[in-house]
């Protein structure tokens, strides 16, 4: 039995090494991303097994995310599509301190996913089904594949996740709010920022937006505050958790590697403190590299934000 079912879009992802503009850049690195898959990854260093479905394209980029995947020991249900190429993003570090991604995966093979590609006989055996708010955007037959998801997860009685995470290029504030509202309904945790909150529910702070998403039906709300960290209505309580002091390099992705820090101790069982130190530990794991997910900790490495010494011998 697997742990956690995912699925979504995986891109290839190029990124410069240096800031400046994209057209002066001499040169990009080759990797891989993913709301989905950056999670997948996460959990999986730190011990919870997870499988990621998807589309790829018939290609090479397509090999490389099924190479990095497999090589993080995630379980890989994908069907290569011959039709449509494997999606990909561009990092450009205009300054030191802004980033901007831009996207290509129109017609992607990963915006082709269906029901008929969704895991349901592994969603019913999991521990967790895990979804975000990207997939719904990429299509009519994506969208359709998330209610199926959460349908068969709801009928397996498989606890469900749910990070918004709203992309405005991919549609409106309008639309998002109201297909996020729909899923909210029927999930048992949810995932949002603060301006991703507010396009479902109205709140003075994040306080009250967490309280009023639980309202709508989970009986988990976390709302990630980046460098003011997370505050959380769990069960009928109010939490909250600092960030931890890092060095940032590249924020993006730490928002996925929170979501897995929080669900691997939830499925652990630990308290919602404990949680959410973890979540905030490991996002803050993902912001000290370069990339969406190479800097995420494994569970033995948690400690290490704390150490005194700089090298371990």
């Amino acid at each position: 039995m697997t742990d956690v079912i995912t699925f979504g879009e995986t891109m290839a992802l190029m990124k410069a090494a240096t800031p400046g503009p994209l057209a002066h850049v001499p040169s990009l690195d080759l990797g891989i991303g993913g709301a989905e898959s950056n999670v997948a990854i996460a959990l999986c260093r730190l011990g919870t097994s997870v499988m990621w479905a998807g589309r790829i394209g018939a290609d090479s980029l397509g090999d490389l995310v099924l190479r990095e995947l497999n090589a993080e020991g995630i379980q890989v249900k994908a069907v290569t599509d011959t039709t449509a190429p494997t999606g990909l993003m561009i990092k450009e570090r205009r300054t030191p301190d802004a980033m901007k991604v831009w996207y290509y995966r129109s017609g992607s093979a990963g915006s082709k996913l269906d029901r008929n590609d969704i895991p349901v006989e592994e969603i019913a055996s999991a521990k967790l089904l895990h979804i975000t708010g990207i997939t719904p955007a990429l299509s009519a037959s994506a969208a359709e594949a998330v209610r199926f998801a959460v349908q068969s997860a709801r009928e397996a009685e498989t606890p469900i996740s749910f990070d918004l995470n709203y992309r405005a290029a991919l549609w409106s504030a309008e639309d998002a709010g109201m297909a996020f509202r729909d899923i909210i309904t029927q999930v048992d945790l949810v995932f949002a920022g603060d301006d991703e909150a507010r396009l479902v529910v109205q709140g003075e702070d994040a306080a009250e937006l967490a309280r009023k998403l639980t309202d709508l039906g989970p009986k988990q709300a976390v709302v990630k505050r980046g460098e003011r960290g997370a505050v959380a209505h769990i069960d009928g309580a109010d939490y909250q958790v600092p960030a931890v002091a890092v060095r940032v390099v590249d924020t993006v992705g730490a928002g996925d590697a929170f979501v897995a820090g929080y669900l691997s101790e939830f499925l652990r069982g630990a308290t919602p403190t404990e949680r959410l130190t973890t979540a905030a530990r490991v996002g803050a794991f993902a912001c000290t590299v370069p990339g969406d997910w190479e800097g995420n900790p494994r569970r033995s490495e948690l400690s290490l934000l704390n150490a005194s010494e700089p090298v371990r011998r």
